[in-house]
């Protein structure tokens, strides 16, 4: 197929009319000619393509090229996307990075400008963003939205450099996306009203349906870590031009079987109403970020998908500016040569770098929940050994937990987690977001030890180690995305996956859970590079209580 003319047929599905005809598209030069009635054309459904409406394409571990080859197969011919994983390790020249890769392939990209790198002042980080970097961003055409705005506490306490940077986005007129999650009652009202039009980070109903009532947008995150369509979706009947869809983060062994198709499905099966449904996946995200993607309207760039049936959403087509990107199993789309850039300063630790001293004790201690960002603080005695060292305690599911700076050779900090389930190995990483430092847990030092080195000497990846088995995938870009192909690189994660299974790992994605728990940003404890953090009170915590 080519972008001079040609037609389409079958159910046409007109959004903002809400009904469907029986029609055929006549498409000239990447452009919606006409739409023409037609009861002879086939019993298939088209419809305007699927957008993601939140995500970081680095957690996917592709670059934007290869990410776009696999999206297309969903039906998604558009993100909008918060480069401030790539930024938080390369600034300003990550960020052109992904706008320059982006470029290369026939996929509908919107980037915002990160509002917060780094996303806190206790952890270290490889670039700075401050207000005249923010500027710069916003100025380009490419940049649609000020990115999502963690620093709640800077918002409400009105921080200059925060505010600063909202009126950069205000000037410009340009969305200013949010990130509060539990902010409610005033804070809540607060927030919102310096310009914050979204939040992706509800986990209940309660929370979804206040944020949206003071004017916010809610959009519905379903990724490979957190996941709150279940809990946010019935709000979809009741404020159905006011809700989104998103993933966030996707790992490539998720993204290879599907995207927001995935969410539409789940929510027609949840008895949503078809146009509902179609307002979150597609209409609502085009309409709030003012994005150049077609609508099936005249005169719209041809930017739409022919699924099976609008139950299942099976993609068996995608078009974007009237290009045949996808058809029955083969995407068009060519793979690209690209650089690698990094920042990755770390030599190889040692085993006493990982041993921490302290006396027996309550100490304080992560508590992940599987699907969810948020974490607990759970209290457990610890008692030390004769050397004095506090060690993991397997059968309580007591796991030692360490991150280390991968900008320098500062001491790496230590802390205890709950709930990865391992029993035996260590899995490291240096996704560690925001700032992207190496985090990894443990059974035991040993293994703890190669696992961390190991992603050390590749300048970045994701391993897994057990006695004499050792794994990783390397991530050149960063230290976050991969030289692979998007199926290869799917491959190669669900085969870590798996034997993390058989260290005995429960998780949905011990990896991506991973990768947060030094997310200082998100409650309620954390372990930076600098040591455990309180996440609610956004200090600082001592280890042992008593």
């Amino acid at each position: 197929m080519n972008n001079l003319s040609y037609s389409v047929g079958g159910n046409v599905v007109l959004l903002k009319e809400k009904k469907i005809i029986q029609a055929r598209i006549e498409v000239e030069n990447g452009k919606i000619k006409s739409i023409i009635p037609d009861s002879s054309v086939p019993n298939h459904f088209i419809l305007p393509g699927f957008v993601d409406s939140h995500i970081h394409i680095e957690s996917s571990m592709l670059v934007p090229s290869e990410f776009a080859r696999m999206a297309v197969k969903h039906g998604t011919v558009s993100t909008v996307s918060d480069p401030h994983e790539i930024a938080n390790v390369l600034g300003i020249d990550g960020v052109e990075f992904m706008l320059d890769n982006a470029k290369k392939v026939p996929f509908k990209f919107y980037f915002g400008a990160p509002s917060c790198v780094p996303a806190t002042e206790f952890e270290t980080a490889g670039a700075k963003l401050g207000p005249s970097a923010i500027q710069l961003l916003m100025e380009k055409e490419e940049i649609v939205y000020l990115a999502e705005m963690m620093n709640f506490p800077g918002v409400l306490n009105n921080d200059p450099e925060v505010i600063e940077k909202l009126n950069i986005a205000k000037k410009l007129n340009k969305v200013i996306d949010g990130h509060a999650p539990g902010l409610r009652g005033d804070d809540a009202k607060n927030y919102i009203d310096k310009g914050i039009t979204t939040d992706h980070e509800c986990v209940s109903y309660e929370e979804g349906k206040e944020k949206i009532e003071l004017g916010m947008k809610v959009l519905i995150r379903e990724g490979s870590a957190a996941k709150n369509f279940d809990a946010l979706i019935d709000l979809l009947s009741l404020y159905p031009e006011s809700i989104m869809f998103c993933s966030d983060d996707k790992h490539p062994h998720d993204l290879i079987h599907g995207h927001i198709n995935l969410l539409a499905k789940r929510a027609i099966e949840k008895g949503m109403g078809i146009f509902d449904v179609l307002n979150a996946a597609i209409l609502n995200p085009i309409k709030h970020y003012k994005l150049n993607v077609g609508l099936l309207e005249v005169g719209d760039p041809a930017d739409f998908i022919v699924v099976s049936d609008l139950e299942n959403f099976d993609v068996k087509e995608t078009y974007i500016d009237g290009t045949l990107v996808y058809s029955e199993g083969e995407t068009s789309i060519k793979r690209q040569d690209f650089s690698t850039p990094n920042n990755f300063s770390r030599t190889e630790i040692s085993s006493h770098d990982i041993k921490m001293k302290g006396e027996s004790g309550d100490y304080r201690v992560i508590e992940v929940v599987d699907g969810q960002l948020l974490t607990h603080e759970h209290i457990h005695h610890i008692e030390s050994d004769n050397e004095g060292y506090i060690n993991p305690i397997i059968e309580d599911d007591i796991l030692k937990m360490v991150v280390a700076s991968r900008y320098d050779q500062s001491k790496p900090a230590i802390a205890f987690t709950k709930g990865y389930g391992l029993k035996k190995g260590a899995i490291a990483s240096s996704v560690a977001h925001d700032s992207h430092n190496i985090i990894a847990v443990g059974t035991n030092d040993k293994d703890l030890l190669r696992a961390i080195n190991l992603v050390i000497e590749n300048k970045g990846g994701i391993s897994l180690v057990d006695k004499e088995m050792e794994d990783c995938i390397t991530l050149p870009v960063a230290g976050l995305m991969s030289d692979l192909s998007g199926e290869e690189l799917a491959i190669h994660y669900q085969d870590l996956f798996d034997k993390s299974q058989k260290l005995g790992s429960n998780l949905y994605d011990p990896f991506m859970m991973l990768s947060f728990c030094a997310l200082l940003v998100i409650p309620e404890l954390k372990l930076s590079d600098r040591g455990l953090f309180d996440a609610i009170n956004f200090t600082f915590a001592n280890q042992k209580i008593n």
